[in-house]
């Protein structure tokens, strides 16, 4: 099996913490399993049976890949941060997914969102005058590199790993918790034909 290949940055030292806290070891590791377990295999199935119109990138498919596996362990999906009604029921006051002490965002969404894909962890682990529905202490961004937003034929204005590094400087005081932001890298064995918007071996 060929499987996903990614890098990482550790932000206010959320590295030394999910590999050596008990707190966060084992819900670390059920990230990084469930990434480490997509295959070029299970991308490009996942990608050639959907059979919509408007499919182009793999981003879709490492979602509902992602989706699939880490609520099997128990993660919870669409997370409210908030418990308040006014808030509860919006998306935008919502994680991917949560669990015990981290938060999860998999974020391939416009580049225009980068700085809310980082302030909903914090939001989650910090106390607000906003009654919570969950309370974390660390986050997990999940996202693509520059190198896979091009092999995946991801949208251009997709926010990538790079982006998401140049904005920890300037948020680094409004950051107060610990996250560990994740690049996938592009498949080894496969790409999407930016033109037909199909699978196209590299081998």
């Amino acid at each position: 099996m060929i499987a996903l290949k990614y890098i990482f940055h550790s932000h206010r030292n959320a590295e030394t913490l999910f590999l050596y806290d008990s707190r966060y070891i084992n819900l670390w590791n059920e990230i990084i399993n469930t990434i480490e377990g997509i295959s070029d295999t299970d991308l490009i199935s996942s990608f050639n049976s959907n059979t919509h119109g408007s499919k182009k990138s793999i981003s879709k498919d490492i979602n509902s890949l992602m989706d699939e596996r880490l609520s099997k362990l128990g993660w919870n999906r669409e997370s409210p941060i908030f418990n308040d009604s006014e808030y509860k029921n919006e998306r935008r006051w919502r994680l991917d997914f949560a669990k015990e002490e981290i938060s999860v965002e998999v974020a391939f969404n416009h580049g225009e969102a980068t700085a809310w894909n980082l302030i909903k962890p914090v939001l989650a682990g910090e106390l607000n005058h906003v009654e919570k529905d969950i309370q974390t202490s660390a986050g997990v961004i999940v996202t693509a590199t520059d190198a896979m937003k091009k092999a995946g034929n991801f949208d251009s204005a997709v926010g990538s790993f790079e982006k998401f590094l140049r904005y920890l400087k300037p948020l680094s005081t409004i950051l107060t918790i610990p996250i560990m932001i994740i690049g996938l890298e592009p498949p080894t064995t496969f790409r999407i034909n930016h033109e037909t918007k199909s699978v196209e071996s590299i081998l």
